[in-house]
């Protein structure tokens, strides 16, 4: 993707994932003065982990495995300069299958085309099959959430009713004796 970045200002974009996914990053100043520069920082969610940091550069990459599951943030600073022009962004992020760089591993196994389009659709599966058990997984936890909240909602209704037919009882033995006392009744 391509944007536009104001210097001293953040731009941030985050991406979740999942434990041992790969990941890949690239980024570049489009047609960089001698004088502008970035500060790019990747950190896990809550800044708890920094995966890059790269100060005052033009352009740079980064790739690392996510130790954890749940989102990564990248965030790019243009660096203040006394020339206030925007910069203009290329940036690139990539996770799972698409961080593997299939035309280098088709170079290196010497495999032809369609046995690499088979292996990159074997990870593809693979990949599918690990996001429908992550979902399955969330699809449970979600349930039993569902499930301890619809209980404890039974239970307030209960209570409430309770609550309610004794002030409602209390109400009437008061008008009651109230009646009484006046002769009314």
């Amino acid at each position: 993707m391509r944007f536009d970045l104001q210097p001293g200002v953040a731009r941030c974009f985050a991406e979740n994932m999942k434990n041992y996914l790969m990941t890949f990053g690239n980024y570049s100043i489009v047609n960089p003065k001698e004088n502008q520069t970035l500060t790019v920082r990747v950190t896990s969610q809550g800044g708890t982990a920094s995966h890059h940091l790269a100060e005052h550069v033009q352009s740079g990459q980064f790739s690392f495995v996510a130790h954890e599951s749940g989102d990564f943030l990248a965030c790019i600073w243009g660096d203040e300069t006394h020339d206030p022009q925007v910069l203009s962004i290329d940036f690139e992020w990539k996770t799972g299958v698409n961080a593997k760089d299939w035309p280098k591993i088709a170079k290196k196994s010497n495999i032809d085309r369609m046995a690499l389009e088979v292996q990159i659709l074997h990870e593809t599966a693979l990949s599918i099959k690990d996001e429908m058990s992550y979902l399955l997984q969330r699809n449970t936890e979600m349930l039993e959430v569902n499930w301890r909240t619809d209980s404890g909602m039974l239970l307030f209704i209960f209570v409430s009713f309770f609550v309610t037919f004794i002030v409602a009882g209390l109400q009437l033995w008061n008008l009651k004796s109230f009646f009484k006392k006046n002769k009314i009744l």
